[in-house]
Protein backbone atom coordinates (compact mmCIF):
# COMPACT_ATOMS: atom_id res chain seq x y z
CA UNK A 1 0.00 0.00 0.00
CA UNK A 2 1.11 3.41 -0.80
CA UNK A 3 2.42 5.36 2.39
CA UNK A 4 0.39 8.73 2.78
CA UNK A 5 2.15 11.96 1.96
CA UNK A 6 1.98 15.11 3.43
CA UNK A 7 -1.20 17.59 2.31
CA UNK A 8 2.37 20.43 2.53
CA UNK A 9 2.47 23.97 3.36
CA UNK A 10 -1.22 25.23 3.47
CA UNK A 11 -2.65 29.55 4.18
CA UNK A 12 -6.05 30.34 5.58
CA UNK A 13 -8.28 32.50 3.49
CA UNK A 14 -11.07 34.79 4.45
CA UNK A 15 -15.12 35.05 3.61
CA UNK A 16 -17.21 38.26 4.21
CA UNK A 17 -20.47 38.27 4.50
CA UNK A 18 -22.19 41.97 4.83
CA UNK A 19 -26.02 40.57 5.35
CA UNK A 20 -27.18 40.19 8.77
CA UNK A 21 -27.48 37.11 10.31
CA UNK A 22 -30.52 36.36 12.72
CA UNK A 23 -29.24 33.58 15.79
CA UNK A 24 -31.05 31.46 17.50
CA UNK A 25 -31.08 33.68 20.49
CA UNK A 26 -32.42 36.22 17.87
CA UNK A 27 -29.56 38.84 18.11
CA UNK A 28 -28.77 40.26 14.71
CA UNK A 29 -25.51 40.05 13.97
CA UNK A 30 -24.80 42.72 10.65
CA UNK A 31 -21.55 41.59 9.55
CA UNK A 32 -19.39 38.97 10.26
CA UNK A 33 -16.31 37.18 9.29
CA UNK A 34 -15.62 33.56 8.12
CA UNK A 35 -11.93 31.97 8.15
CA UNK A 36 -11.46 28.76 6.61
CA UNK A 37 -9.04 26.60 4.99
CA UNK A 38 -9.02 24.34 2.01
CA UNK A 39 -7.51 20.64 0.99
CA UNK A 40 -7.46 19.19 -2.57
CA UNK A 41 -9.55 20.14 -5.56
CA UNK A 42 -13.01 21.06 -6.19
CA UNK A 43 -14.63 18.88 -9.12
CA UNK A 44 -16.20 20.13 -12.05
CA UNK A 45 -19.57 19.65 -10.40
CA UNK A 46 -18.92 20.14 -7.09
CA UNK A 47 -19.57 16.93 -5.85
CA UNK A 48 -16.75 15.90 -3.95
CA UNK A 49 -16.91 18.80 -1.36
CA UNK A 50 -16.65 16.97 2.17
CA UNK A 51 -16.77 19.66 5.49
CA UNK A 52 -14.64 19.13 8.20
CA UNK A 53 -16.78 20.99 11.44
CA UNK A 54 -14.19 21.48 14.50
CA UNK A 55 -14.86 20.61 18.42
CA UNK A 56 -14.46 22.85 21.11
CA UNK A 57 -11.15 24.24 21.18
CA UNK A 58 -10.40 23.64 17.23
CA UNK A 59 -10.52 25.65 14.58
CA UNK A 60 -9.93 25.52 11.08
CA UNK A 61 -6.51 24.49 10.80
CA UNK A 62 -7.56 20.74 10.33
CA UNK A 63 -4.36 19.96 8.05
CA UNK A 64 -0.97 20.63 6.74
CA UNK A 65 1.46 23.04 8.28
CA UNK A 66 1.74 26.94 7.93
CA UNK A 67 5.94 26.69 6.89
CA UNK A 68 8.56 24.31 6.86
CA UNK A 69 9.52 25.21 10.19
CA UNK A 70 5.52 24.68 11.42
CA UNK A 71 6.04 22.00 14.07
CA UNK A 72 1.86 22.49 14.52
CA UNK A 73 0.28 20.50 11.89
CA UNK A 74 -3.66 20.74 11.56
CA UNK A 75 -5.45 19.22 14.43
CA UNK A 76 -6.57 16.05 12.28
CA UNK A 77 -3.25 16.08 9.75
CA UNK A 78 -3.00 12.16 10.58
CA UNK A 79 -6.53 11.84 8.97
CA UNK A 80 -6.82 14.24 6.23
CA UNK A 81 -4.22 14.29 3.03
CA UNK A 82 -3.08 12.79 -0.06
CA UNK A 83 -3.45 9.05 0.80
CA UNK A 84 -5.08 9.38 4.35
CA UNK A 85 -8.36 8.17 5.20
CA UNK A 86 -10.24 12.06 3.90
CA UNK A 87 -7.68 11.98 0.98
CA UNK A 88 -7.49 15.16 -0.42
CA UNK A 89 -6.15 13.93 -4.12
CA UNK A 90 -10.31 12.73 -4.18
CA UNK A 91 -12.00 15.19 -2.23
CA UNK A 92 -11.81 19.18 -1.43
CA UNK A 93 -11.53 19.60 2.17
CA UNK A 94 -13.11 22.38 3.91
CA UNK A 95 -12.35 23.35 7.31
CA UNK A 96 -13.65 26.61 9.16
CA UNK A 97 -12.97 28.48 12.32
CA UNK A 98 -17.04 29.13 13.95
CA UNK A 99 -18.76 31.86 14.81
CA UNK A 100 -17.56 33.47 17.87
CA UNK A 101 -14.04 31.72 17.63
CA UNK A 102 -10.77 33.19 18.04
CA UNK A 103 -8.75 31.92 15.26
CA UNK A 104 -9.78 34.84 12.77
CA UNK A 105 -13.47 34.90 12.41
CA UNK A 106 -15.80 37.26 14.33
CA UNK A 107 -16.31 36.40 17.58
CA UNK A 108 -15.82 37.84 21.03
CA UNK A 109 -11.98 39.53 20.52
CA UNK A 110 -13.20 40.77 17.22
CA UNK A 111 -13.61 44.84 16.75
CA UNK A 112 -17.34 45.75 16.65
CA UNK A 113 -17.45 48.21 13.95
CA UNK A 114 -20.10 49.53 16.13
CA UNK A 115 -17.99 50.62 18.88
CA UNK A 116 -14.22 50.37 17.64
CA UNK A 117 -13.97 48.21 20.34
CA UNK A 118 -13.71 44.58 20.67
CA UNK A 119 -17.26 42.58 21.38
CA UNK A 120 -16.70 41.04 24.56
CA UNK A 121 -19.67 40.95 26.91
CA UNK A 122 -21.82 42.24 23.72
CA UNK A 123 -21.07 39.09 21.26
CA UNK A 124 -24.17 37.60 21.07
CA UNK A 125 -24.36 33.57 22.09
CA UNK A 126 -24.49 31.19 19.44
CA UNK A 127 -25.62 27.37 19.02
CA UNK A 128 -25.20 24.22 16.42
CA UNK A 129 -27.12 25.96 14.40
CA UNK A 130 -26.14 28.87 13.98
CA UNK A 131 -22.90 27.38 13.08
CA UNK A 132 -24.78 25.37 10.10
CA UNK A 133 -26.17 28.33 8.66
CA UNK A 134 -22.97 29.88 8.55
CA UNK A 135 -21.38 27.20 7.07
CA UNK A 136 -24.30 26.76 4.61
CA UNK A 137 -23.32 30.49 3.68
CA UNK A 138 -19.40 29.72 2.55
CA UNK A 139 -20.79 26.44 1.07
CA UNK A 140 -22.87 28.79 -1.31
CA UNK A 141 -20.33 31.42 -1.58
CA UNK A 142 -18.13 28.39 -2.77
CA UNK A 143 -20.40 27.28 -5.53
CA UNK A 144 -21.27 24.01 -3.24
CA UNK A 145 -24.64 23.29 -3.14
CA UNK A 146 -24.46 19.65 -2.11
CA UNK A 147 -21.82 18.29 0.16
CA UNK A 148 -20.25 14.56 -0.30
CA UNK A 149 -19.85 14.17 3.47
CA UNK A 150 -20.10 16.36 6.91
CA UNK A 151 -17.97 15.16 9.40
CA UNK A 152 -17.57 15.91 12.97
CA UNK A 153 -16.35 15.05 16.29
CA UNK A 154 -17.59 16.09 19.63
CA UNK A 155 -18.73 18.92 19.27
CA UNK A 156 -18.16 18.12 15.13
CA UNK A 157 -20.33 15.40 15.11
CA UNK A 158 -23.26 17.13 16.58
CA UNK A 159 -22.54 19.89 14.08
CA UNK A 160 -22.72 16.80 11.46
CA UNK A 161 -26.36 16.19 13.11
CA UNK A 162 -27.41 18.71 12.96
CA UNK A 163 -26.84 19.75 9.02
CA UNK A 164 -28.31 16.45 8.21
CA UNK A 165 -31.92 17.31 9.80
CA UNK A 166 -31.39 20.86 8.75
CA UNK A 167 -30.70 20.99 5.64
CA UNK A 168 -31.23 17.39 4.36
CA UNK A 169 -30.91 18.03 0.78
CA UNK A 170 -27.49 19.11 1.19
CA UNK A 171 -25.29 16.53 2.40
CA UNK A 172 -25.22 12.85 1.01
CA UNK A 173 -23.53 11.30 4.04
CA UNK A 174 -23.41 12.13 7.98
CA UNK A 175 -20.07 11.11 9.75
CA UNK A 176 -20.89 11.41 13.65
CA UNK A 177 -17.50 10.53 15.56
CA UNK A 178 -17.39 10.49 19.68
CA UNK A 179 -20.38 12.32 19.95
CA UNK A 180 -24.52 12.63 21.26
CA UNK A 181 -27.62 13.15 20.47
CA UNK A 182 -27.55 16.40 23.79
CA UNK A 183 -25.19 16.39 27.11
CA UNK A 184 -26.10 14.40 29.95
CA UNK A 185 -26.74 16.09 33.32
CA UNK A 186 -23.26 15.15 34.32
CA UNK A 187 -21.37 16.89 31.04
CA UNK A 188 -23.58 20.09 31.57
CA UNK A 189 -22.15 20.04 35.05
CA UNK A 190 -18.86 19.85 33.89
CA UNK A 191 -19.20 22.61 31.35
CA UNK A 192 -20.86 25.02 34.42
CA UNK A 193 -17.65 24.07 36.25
CA UNK A 194 -15.20 25.13 33.95
CA UNK A 195 -17.51 28.23 33.49
CA UNK A 196 -17.00 29.03 36.78
CA UNK A 197 -13.48 29.00 37.11
CA UNK A 198 -13.62 31.84 34.18
CA UNK A 199 -16.52 34.09 35.20
CA UNK A 200 -15.26 34.86 38.77
CA UNK A 201 -11.71 35.18 37.76
CA UNK A 202 -10.49 38.35 39.03
CA UNK A 203 -9.25 39.71 35.45
CA UNK A 204 -12.45 38.27 33.85
CA UNK A 205 -14.00 41.91 34.18
CA UNK A 206 -17.23 40.28 32.87
CA UNK A 207 -15.80 39.49 29.83
CA UNK A 208 -14.71 42.44 28.98
CA UNK A 209 -10.87 41.95 29.83
CA UNK A 210 -9.85 43.01 26.28
CA UNK A 211 -10.34 46.80 27.57
CA UNK A 212 -8.26 45.99 30.58
CA UNK A 213 -5.51 45.11 28.87
CA UNK A 214 -5.35 41.42 31.32
CA UNK A 215 -6.32 38.11 30.19
CA UNK A 216 -8.42 35.80 32.67
CA UNK A 217 -5.37 33.30 32.67
CA UNK A 218 -6.02 31.71 35.95
CA UNK A 219 -10.11 30.71 35.17
CA UNK A 220 -9.47 29.51 31.68
CA UNK A 221 -6.30 27.69 32.77
CA UNK A 222 -8.39 26.01 35.49
CA UNK A 223 -11.03 25.15 32.87
CA UNK A 224 -9.04 23.21 30.34
CA UNK A 225 -7.14 21.34 33.28
CA UNK A 226 -10.95 20.14 34.36
CA UNK A 227 -11.81 19.52 30.41
CA UNK A 228 -8.45 17.68 29.72
CA UNK A 229 -9.66 15.18 32.60
CA UNK A 230 -12.75 14.95 31.03
CA UNK A 231 -11.11 13.54 27.86
CA UNK A 232 -8.66 11.10 28.81
CA UNK A 233 -9.53 7.75 29.90
CA UNK A 234 -8.70 6.67 33.64
CA UNK A 235 -6.41 3.72 32.33
CA UNK A 236 -5.02 6.06 29.91
CA UNK A 237 -4.01 8.35 32.10
CA UNK A 238 -2.90 5.56 34.96
CA UNK A 239 -0.67 3.87 31.90
CA UNK A 240 1.10 7.03 31.44
CA UNK A 241 1.63 8.75 34.22
CA UNK A 242 0.00 6.55 37.22
CA UNK A 243 1.42 7.58 40.75
CA UNK A 244 4.69 8.52 39.05
CA UNK A 245 7.00 11.30 41.31
CA UNK A 246 9.00 14.00 39.52
CA UNK A 247 11.70 13.73 42.01
CA UNK A 248 10.55 10.18 42.90
CA UNK A 249 9.64 11.38 46.69
CA UNK A 250 7.19 13.19 48.71
CA UNK A 251 8.09 16.78 49.25
CA UNK A 252 5.02 17.39 51.69
CA UNK A 253 3.67 20.26 49.91
CA UNK A 254 1.28 21.74 47.33
CA UNK A 255 3.50 21.97 44.52
CA UNK A 256 3.71 19.58 41.61
CA UNK A 257 5.06 16.49 43.10
CA UNK A 258 2.96 13.87 40.74
CA UNK A 259 4.04 13.78 36.98
CA UNK A 260 -0.42 13.99 35.82
CA UNK A 261 -0.05 17.67 38.16
CA UNK A 262 2.85 18.37 35.75
CA UNK A 263 0.68 17.31 32.33
CA UNK A 264 -2.50 19.10 33.55
CA UNK A 265 -0.81 22.15 34.36
CA UNK A 266 1.51 22.54 31.57
CA UNK A 267 -1.40 21.92 28.96
CA UNK A 268 -3.55 24.71 31.21
CA UNK A 269 -0.62 26.82 30.64
CA UNK A 270 -0.47 26.32 27.04
CA UNK A 271 -4.08 26.37 26.70
CA UNK A 272 -4.40 29.85 28.20
CA UNK A 273 -1.84 31.36 26.26
CA UNK A 274 -3.92 30.97 22.73
CA UNK A 275 -7.62 30.54 23.38
CA UNK A 276 -9.89 32.79 24.24
CA UNK A 277 -11.88 32.81 27.65
CA UNK A 278 -14.77 34.38 26.31
CA UNK A 279 -14.93 31.89 22.99
CA UNK A 280 -14.96 29.04 25.79
CA UNK A 281 -17.84 30.17 27.52
CA UNK A 282 -19.59 30.56 23.77
CA UNK A 283 -18.24 27.34 22.79
CA UNK A 284 -19.29 25.09 26.13
CA UNK A 285 -22.86 26.65 26.22
CA UNK A 286 -23.02 25.48 22.37
CA UNK A 287 -22.39 22.22 23.63
CA UNK A 288 -25.59 22.38 26.30
CA UNK A 289 -27.88 23.94 24.33
CA UNK A 290 -27.75 21.01 21.53
CA UNK A 291 -30.95 18.66 21.48
CA UNK A 292 -31.92 18.78 18.16
CA UNK A 293 -34.92 16.68 19.21
CA UNK A 294 -36.31 19.62 21.32
CA UNK A 295 -38.65 20.94 18.69
CA UNK A 296 -39.40 17.17 17.91
CA UNK A 297 -41.53 16.83 20.98
CA UNK A 298 -38.06 15.63 22.86
CA UNK A 299 -38.91 12.78 19.76
CA UNK A 300 -34.89 12.04 18.29
CA UNK A 301 -36.21 9.34 15.59
CA UNK A 302 -38.80 12.70 14.40
CA UNK A 303 -36.03 15.03 14.19
CA UNK A 304 -34.09 12.22 12.32
CA UNK A 305 -36.70 11.62 9.91
CA UNK A 306 -35.87 14.61 8.22
CA UNK A 307 -32.73 13.48 7.66
CA UNK A 308 -31.96 12.05 3.84
CA UNK A 309 -28.27 11.33 4.34
CA UNK A 310 -26.43 8.10 4.57
CA UNK A 311 -24.49 7.27 8.71
CA UNK A 312 -21.49 6.32 9.69
CA UNK A 313 -21.44 6.68 13.52
CA UNK A 314 -18.42 5.68 15.48
CA UNK A 315 -17.51 5.99 19.66
CA UNK A 316 -14.89 4.09 21.38
CA UNK A 317 -14.40 2.13 24.26
CA UNK A 318 -12.93 4.13 26.83
CA UNK A 319 -14.60 7.12 26.25
CA UNK A 320 -16.78 8.52 29.03
CA UNK A 321 -17.77 12.05 28.61
CA UNK A 322 -19.32 10.62 24.99
CA UNK A 323 -19.72 7.26 25.46
CA UNK A 324 -20.76 4.30 23.35
CA UNK A 325 -24.15 4.36 24.81
CA UNK A 326 -24.80 7.84 23.47
CA UNK A 327 -23.82 6.94 19.60
CA UNK A 328 -25.98 3.76 20.19
CA UNK A 329 -28.77 6.38 20.87
CA UNK A 330 -28.49 7.81 17.65
CA UNK A 331 -28.23 4.93 16.37
CA UNK A 332 -31.45 3.04 17.60
CA UNK A 333 -32.98 6.12 16.06
CA UNK A 334 -31.42 6.16 12.56
CA UNK A 335 -32.86 2.79 12.27
CA UNK A 336 -36.39 3.47 13.57
CA UNK A 337 -36.54 6.29 11.43
CA UNK A 338 -34.98 4.08 8.68
CA UNK A 339 -32.11 5.78 8.07
CA UNK A 340 -29.11 4.05 6.42
CA UNK A 341 -26.64 3.53 9.20
CA UNK A 342 -23.23 1.99 10.02
CA UNK A 343 -22.05 2.05 13.41
CA UNK A 344 -18.32 0.95 14.98
CA UNK A 345 -17.34 0.78 18.56
CA UNK A 346 -13.40 1.15 18.40
CA UNK A 347 -11.71 -0.33 21.52
CA UNK A 348 -8.89 2.55 22.32
CA UNK A 349 -7.21 3.47 25.48
CA UNK A 350 -6.99 7.37 24.83
CA UNK A 351 -11.12 8.38 25.98
CA UNK A 352 -12.86 11.30 24.14
CA UNK A 353 -9.56 12.12 22.98
CA UNK A 354 -9.41 8.78 21.10
CA UNK A 355 -11.31 10.82 17.78
CA UNK A 356 -7.64 12.74 17.44
CA UNK A 357 -5.57 9.25 17.36
CA UNK A 358 -4.18 7.75 14.71
CA UNK A 359 -5.65 4.38 15.78
CA UNK A 360 -5.26 2.32 12.84
CA UNK A 361 -8.70 -0.03 13.33
CA UNK A 362 -10.20 3.19 13.68
CA UNK A 363 -8.57 5.09 10.56
CA UNK A 364 -9.16 1.61 8.18
CA UNK A 365 -13.09 2.27 8.69
CA UNK A 366 -12.91 6.03 8.37
CA UNK A 367 -10.57 4.76 5.33
CA UNK A 368 -13.27 2.36 3.70
CA UNK A 369 -16.12 4.61 4.51
CA UNK A 370 -14.47 7.48 3.06
CA UNK A 371 -13.37 5.16 -0.26
CA UNK A 372 -16.62 3.91 -0.69
CA UNK A 373 -17.96 8.12 -0.97
CA UNK A 374 -15.44 8.61 -3.59
CA UNK A 375 -16.80 5.59 -5.83
CA UNK A 376 -20.25 7.02 -5.88
CA UNK A 377 -18.74 10.21 -6.78
CA UNK A 378 -16.81 8.64 -9.51
CA UNK A 379 -19.70 6.68 -11.15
Amino acid sequence: MQLPRSIGLVSAQKAVFDEPITLSSGTILPYYELVYETYGKLNADASNAILVCHALSGNHHAAGRYSVDDKNPGWWDTMIGPGKPIDTDKFFVIGLNNLGGCHGSTGPSSINPATGQPYGSAFPLVLVRDWVETQKRLADRLGITQFAAVIGGSLGGMQALRWSITHPERIRHCLVIASAPKLTAQNIAFNDVARQAILTDPDFHGGDYYQHNTLPRRGLRLARMLGHITYLSDDGMGEKFGRLLRSGEYKYGFEVEFEIESYLRYQGDKFAEVFDANTYLLMTKALDYFDPARHYNNDLVAALSEAKAQFLVVSFTTDWRFSPARSKEIVKALLAAKRQVSYAEIESEHGHDAFLMEDPPYHAIMRNYMQRIAKEIAQ
